[in-house]
């Protein structure tokens, strides 16, 4: 079992001048309350200056994303499907 959490990835995208993409996922050692799955994670789209699309989980809130002031579920699968969704989000804000 598994006692600290490890730092699977984390990185800075700049997608263009005014924007970039910025993540951050960790392998815990047990899930955060309110989570099935073992990960902390933070995935954000920034436009000048603006986090306009950002997943995230938190303790006792569990998995979900923020469009602008709107928070909305996520239902988490797995972490591939958790990036190919966010970045199709992206896309669709024209990222």
């Amino acid at each position: 079992m598994k006692t600290q959490a490890s730092l699977l990835y984390k990185e800075r995208i700049e997608l263009a001048e005014s924007s970039f993409v910025e993540g951050v996922i960790w392998d815990l050692a047990k899930p955060l309350a309110g989570n099935a799955h073992g990960f902390k994670y933070r995935l954000a789209y920034v436009i000048d200056g603006v986090c306009v699309l950002r997943y995230d989980n938190e303790a006792g809130k569990g998995d979900h994303k923020h469009l602008g002031e709107r928070e909305v579920d996520y239902v988490f699968t797995t972490l591939d499907q958790l990036v190919d969704d966010f970045w199709a989000d992206v896309a669709q804000l024209g990222g």
